[in-house]
């Protein structure tokens, strides 16, 4: 694991009951760009994130979403994908948290496909890949599987904002 769920209350600005990540497995960075210096969000194309959450039977969500027959709805999917979309940014300061403040807002969401209902006492393993960013905007395609069968899967729009960077 690359980051505790401690880590990643560090780096996020989510909390609960808006908060819907344990731990980020893995930042990848493509090979062709390993070992060399990565200075802004257009080098980042390419790097991908495994994420977990596990839905606890106890979410607020689920209380409402149905009475008596829950399932986590399709928005808070979107959102814990776009939540793992942020720690793509991490190269970008060797992979130390407390050397970057970055925040990552959704712009648009497309393509997205709800295959499976999600359950509580599920774990998600959630997949995701900046594939394109223009200036402050990236593009990221993102999955979530639960026991390896593919759930749910959007492709979005974020704007990254750098709002400041410590030199370590």
């Amino acid at each position: 694991m690359l980051l505790s769920k401690d880590k990643v209350l560090a780096y996020l600005p989510h909390r609960d009951p808006f908060m819907f990540l344990d731990n980020v497995h893995e930042v990848i960075v493509p090979e062709e760009k390993r070992g060399i210096k990565l200075t802004g969000p257009r080098d980042l194309v390419g790097t991908k994130v495994i994420a977990d959450f596990h839905v606890r039977p106890d979410l607020d969500v689920l209380k409402g979403h149905f009475p008596g027959n829950p399932i986590l709805p399709g928005v808070v999917l979107i959102e814990i994908m776009a939540q793992a979309s942020a720690f793509v940014s991490l190269p970008l300061s060797d992979f130390d948290i407390s050397g970057l403040n970055v925040e990552t807002l959704l712009v648009t969401v497309t393509k997205a496909k709800f295959r499976k209902p999600v359950l509580p006492g599920m774990t998600l393993e959630i997949h995701t890949e900046m594939t394109q960013c223009r200036g402050q905007v990236a593009t990221y395609q993102s999955e979530i599987f639960v026991d390896g069968d593919k759930t749910s899967e959007a492709e979005f729009m974020a704007k990254i904002i750098f709002k400041e960077v410590k030199n370590s």
